[in-house]
C-alpha cells in the first residue's frame, strides 16, 4: 500500500527543457552579478563546479555548505559576503525564468488527488538549489509548498540524485519504508534508481531524460494523463 508519493519537480511537475532553463537562469544571474564586480563567465564556472561537488557529496556536510566552500575557493571570500545579493536575485530576477518553462494544470491535480486519498506528497527535486528557488519553481508549477510533507533543498540535504543515499535520507526524514513509497520522475537514471531501494516508480515521459538510452518499457510510464490514472488507482 502506497502511503507517500515522491515527485521530481523540473521536467516532471514543472515541464521544461532543462538546457533552455539553465541558459536563462545563468544568463540572468550573470547579468545581475556583473553589476557587482563579477565576471559572468568565471561566476558561472564556479557555480558549475560547486554544483558538481554537491552532486558528488558524500554526506560529510550539507549541500549548501559544500557548494559555498567550492564556490569561494574559486571566487574568494567576497562571494560569501555577497550572499545577500544572490538571495536578492532569487527574489527579484529568478521569477523571470518562469517564462521559459511550461505548465500543466495536471501537476496540481496530481497532488490534489493524493490529498483526497490521505496520501502524503514529497517534493523530491535534486537539491542543488536553495529553498527560495525551489519554492519559486513549485509555485510556477501551480503547487502549494504546504501540500508537501518534505521538500529537498540545498539546506536540508547531504546527498543528490542518483545516489541511493539521497532517497534513504528522504525516507529517514519522513519516517517511511521504501515499499510504502512511489517515486515519480522524468529522468531515467536519476529518478528510476529509487526502484533499487524497493520503491515503486512511475516514469513521466512528457519531458523524458534518458541519457543512457535505457529501455523504458520495464518501468510503468506515460504522460500526465497516465500519471493521473495511476495516482487515482492508489
Amino acid at each position: 500500500m502506497i502511503k507517500t508519493v515522491l515527485f521530481d519537480l523540473d521536467g516532471t511537475l514543472l515541464p521544461m527543457d532543462l538546457d533552455v532553463f539553465v541558459k536563462s537562469y545563468f544568463g540572468g544571474l550573470g547579468k545581475k552579478m556583473a553589476r557587482h564586480g563579477y565576471d559572468p563567465e568565471q561566476l558561472i564556472g564556479a557555480i558549475w563546479q560547486g554544483t558538481m561537488a554537491v552532486i558528488k557529496n558524500d554526506g560529510s556536510s550539507t549541500n549548501e555548505a559544500l557548494f559555498w566552500e567550492k564556490a569561494s575557493a574559486i571566487l574568494g571570500e567576497k562571494v560569501l559576503k555577497d550572499a545577500p545579493l544572490f538571495e536578492e536575485f532569487y527574489k527579484n530576477d529568478f521569477p523571470k525564468v518562469q517564462a521559459v518553462c511550461g505548465f500543466s494544470p495536471l501537476a496540481a491535480r496530481a497532488v490534489e488527488i493524493l490529498k483526497q486519498k490521505g496520501i502524503a506528497a514529497v517534493l523530491a527535486t535534486n537539491p542543488v538549489f536553495p529553498a527560495i528557488a525551489t519554492h519559486s519553481r513549485a509555485g510556477w508549477a501551480g503547487l502549494n509548498v504546504e501540500d508537501f510533507i518534505h521538500i529537498t533543498t540545498m539546506e536540508n540535504s547531504r546527498f543528490c540524485k542518483p545516489s541511493h543515499a539521497y532517497y534513504s535520507e528522504i525516507l529517514s526524514a519522513i519516517g517511511a519504508k521504501p515499499e510504502e513509497c512511489l517515486m515519480v520522475g522524468n529522468d531515467v537514471s536519476e529518478d528510476m534508481v529509487a526502484e533499487q531501494l524497493g520503491m515503486q516508480v512511475f516514469l513521466l515521459t512528457d519531458c523524458l531524460i534518458n541519457k543512457n538510452g535505457e529501455d523504458i518499457s520495464r518501468y510503468p510510464h506515460g504522460g500526465f494523463e497516465e500519471l493521473i490514472a495511476t495516482l487515482s488507482a492508489l
